[in-house]
């Protein structure tokens, strides 16, 4: 039976690729297309470098020498969101992170921007800071491999809240239970660039909140329920993505 093109696993592969090459996958892709996805020699894959659009391909061998891999013809497929959002998230623990990056990185954010806040309850610096955007970079890959995204959102070093400068032309967000409008009153016809900021755990301190204020972020609510900081920033990169025609 012929896989659906919606179910043929998807493979990153950081290469140069073109129609008709032959390659090895490297050691991630081999892993992930053997160990977790069960493929065989002959199965369907796609290929993508996130440098844009996708390659059909055909597993030519299995061995303990590598997964050899034919590719077939190029599509300049894109899947990604008509906003360029970038998502400035306070630090959160753990797990919650990790959602956080998985899911809005399938919700189509190009960028994030972790922030040491003062009421992260996690600090980072140094060699472990270095370690957690490695892991997080690679929790973006395997989401774009699942949702179809050919471009991989970039997740930049962590950095004090403080010291974070978004562009002075970008729509400016920041998201307060307390805020008297939503996301539709400030979504502009022409905001294609958008900075959204999301605090950890306990949120943003009055302090920061007020130097966001003066940095011209607007503060917006999602409604009337407080969600936790791994919901805030997917519900509303959601909800920026049905008011701009997305869904």
């Amino acid at each position: 039976m012929q896989r659906h093109r919606y179910l043929t696993p998807r493979l990153y592969v950081d290469a140069p690729l073109a129609p008709g090459a032959r390659l090895t996958l490297p050691e991630a892709a081999a892993h992930h297309a053997v160990r977790a996805l069960r493929l065989h020699q002959g199965e369907a894959v796609v290929l993508f470098n996130g440098r844009g659009g996708e390659y059909a391909a055909r597993i030519e061998r299995v061995a303990r020498s590598g997964v050899a891999v034919e590719l077939g013809a190029f599509s300049a497929t894109e899947r990604e969101s008509p906003l360029a959002v970038t998502l400035v998230q306070g630090l959160s623990t753990g797990d919650r992170m990790d959602l956080t990056v998985q899911k809005s990185v399938e919700l189509g954010v190009q960028s994030i921007q972790p922030v040491a806040a003062e009421k992260s309850l996690v600090r980072l610096a140094g060699e472990r800071a270095a370690a957690r955007r490695a892991h997080w970079q690679r929790i973006a890959i395997a989401a774009c491999e699942q949702c179809g995204r050919n471009r991989i959102p970039e997740i930049r070093s962590v950095v004090p809240l403080a010291r974070y400068s978004a562009p002075e032309s970008a729509l400016k967000l920041v998201l307060a239970p307390d805020a008297g409008i939503g996301l539709r009153q400030a979504l502009g016809p022409a905001s294609s660039g958008i900075v959204l900021a999301v605090g950890p755990e306990a949120g943003f301190s009055e302090v920061e909140e007020a130097r966001l204020v003066a940095a011209g972020f607007r503060p917006v609510s999602l409604g009337p329920r407080i969600l936790r900081t791994e919901s805030a920033a997917p519900a509303a990169l959601a909800a920026l993505n049905a008011l701009a025609g997305d869904f």
